[in-house]
């Protein structure tokens, strides 16, 4: 009876987990992509009308509010994918300094700390040509400095994701320097013996090693970048124009300006199929690496 006990136990303590998952999470997204086939406007409409019931759809893919929303989350993320790069130079400098570790480690993880709400007002600010940098370096006798990009278009985004680099760096830099934390020191000794030069030592040896930690690292942002929206709202509210918008923002924007309920849904809804291309490939990789180096372990 107590072996029987022992083996319910487990699955009961799980069970309003598991429920709250299926009706809150699992249950919101089937509830999304049932509202995309309708007609909702402010409130839901649970009638599907099968003669169109793309509708939404096809309405969206004509949409050039969301053709500029795709353009720009291909942007943020190659953009945002700098904050690895410099996650990792920052970890590897760190690693190499002893007695300031601590210290260097806390002062590039407090942006961290921010909202992206409180980072982007902070950006904001700084690029502002009256206020910020620009008025600053004009008073030094600097007038050919011009960094006022959040009033452009062609600059909006740029700016977005300038800030955006700033808050997440030390983030991957923690990721990073745990990944080197993690390498046995006698392979940096015996690449020191050997004479390897110490750019053939991190991109040869190092970074190969690490390739678990890379990956980590990029679906973490992926995700940020997917869902990305505080940080557009707080520096540009997709402005000027459309210039900013992504599709979060655009999902957003369809749901609150638009109160078109099953359009944001089949926004939503594509949102999701993003989400499941970007990450699929990941997970698969590192579940190939893991199967991998489990086969060479043996």
């Amino acid at each position: 009876m107590r072996l029987r006990w022992s083996s319910i136990a487990p699955q009961l303590a799980l069970t309003p987990a598991l429920t709250v998952t299926a009706v809150a999470f699992i249950g919101s997204i089937l509830w999304t992509i049932y509202l995309s086939f309708t007609r909702s406007r402010r409130l839901p409409d649970y009638t599907i009308d099968w003669s169109e019931w793309a509708r939404q759809y096809e309405r969206l893919f004509r949409d050039g509010g969301w053709e500029i929303s795709l353009r720009n989350l291909i942007v943020l993320g190659i953009g945002s994918a700098l904050a690895i790069v410099f996650g990792f130079v920052l970890a590897a400098m760190i690693d190499k300094e002893k007695h300031g570790e601590s210290i260097f480690r806390t002062v590039f993880l407090y942006p961290l700390a921010v909202s992206l709400i409180v980072t982007g007002a902070a950006w904001r600010w700084i690029l502002n040509p009256t206020l910020g940098l620009e008025s600053f370096f004009h008073q030094l006798g600097w007038t050919f400095i011009d960094i006022n990009w959040l009033a452009t278009g062609d600059t909006a985004m740029y700016a977005i994701i300038l800030a955006s680099i700033w808050q997440s760096s030390g983030f991957y830099m923690a990721l990073m320097l745990a990944g080197l934390k993690a390498i046995n020191s006698e392979i940096w000794s015996a690449a020191k013996l050997d004479g390897v030069s110490l750019w053939k030592l991190y991109t040869e040896i190092i970074i190969p090693m690490m390739k678990f930690t890379f990956i980590t690292c990029a679906i973490l942002l992926s995700l940020g970048v997917i869902k990305a929206y505080d940080i557009v709202v707080a520096m540009t509210n997709g402005g000027p124009g459309q210039s900013t918008w992504v599709p979060a923002y655009f999902t957003i924007n369809a749901l609150t300006q638009k109160n078109n309920l099953g359009y944001a849904s089949a926004a939503a809804a594509m949102m999701l199929v993003i989400t499941f291309l970007v990450f699929t490939p990941m997970v698969l990789l590192t579940a190939w690496q893991q199967r991998r180096r489990d086969e060479a372990n043996r």
